[in-house]
């Protein structure tokens, strides 16, 4: 007879670390496309922003499944918010 196994232990410096590195992207392209857009005009900005986010939120979402990619959704989730409040104080 063989001894169940538990589940494996959380990666947590592994999964911070993604999580960090995918926060600071979207925070950076949020921004980044944000303030392009809002200098052709800010309501092309605002659009765009909510269209992008809108037309993700799928596919992050099923990301929160995968034990991986869930840490990715994790600093996405983070991101958009802070990349938006960046935006309105820049």
């Amino acid at each position: 007879m063989s001894r169940a196994r538990g589940p494996a232990p959380t990666p947590w410096a592994t999964g911070l670390t993604l999580t960090a590195f995918s926060f600071v992207a979207t925070v950076i392209t949020v921004v980044a496309c944000g303030q392009v857009l809002g200098r052709i005009h800010p309501a092309l900005a605002v659009v765009v922003n909510v269209v992008t986010v809108a037309g993700v939120a799928p596919t992050v979402w099923s990301w929160l499944r995968v034990e991986v990619l869930r840490w990715l959704a994790a600093g996405f989730v983070a991101g958009v918010p802070f990349g938006w409040l960046a935006l309105l104080v820049s």
